[in-house]
């Protein structure tokens, strides 16, 4: 096994400074491209995973993202019922109050509320699909 010398260092740095301005013009469009493709992937599967387009992951930003796009999920399918339940919309809109607040808490109280408010959507989710025959 070949060791790392001061004077092998001292030479392998100065062929990086010959053959780096070569380099770098060549390799520089293709890292860009690169970067914008996999942005990209990361997006399409971080809205993918969240339900959402991959348009609308603006919206759904910060800790509570997920849950932020679970109402709103929420709120549009009781738009679609024919008589959409007044007292359910309420309990959507402080969901997301609560959501919103929980942003500035500590961590530990964040997780909190986010369980608190992941639990309560679970049973809004539930009722829905009941109404909806399914």
């Amino acid at each position: 096994m070949a060791r790392i010398t001061p004077g092998g260092a001292k030479n392998a740095i100065a062929v990086a400074k010959v053959v780096a301005p070569a380099v770098i013009p060549v390799v520089t469009p293709y890292l860009i491209k690169a970067t914008g493709v996999l942005r990209e992937r990361w997006d399409r599967h971080k809205a993918r995973r969240l339900g959402i387009a991959v348009g609308d992951l603006a919206q759904y930003t910060g800790h509570g993202g997920a849950l932020h796009a679970r109402i709103s999920g929420v709120a549009t399918a009781l738009a679609d019922l024919p008589e959409p339940d007044r007292d359910t919309e309420t309990r959507l809109r402080q969901l997301a109050a609560a959501v919103r607040a929980a942003e500035r808490m500590p961590a530990s109280r964040r997780r909190a509320a986010h369980k608190a408010v992941d639990a309560e959507l679970d049973a809004v989710e539930e009722r829905l699909l009941r109404q909806l025959g399914v």
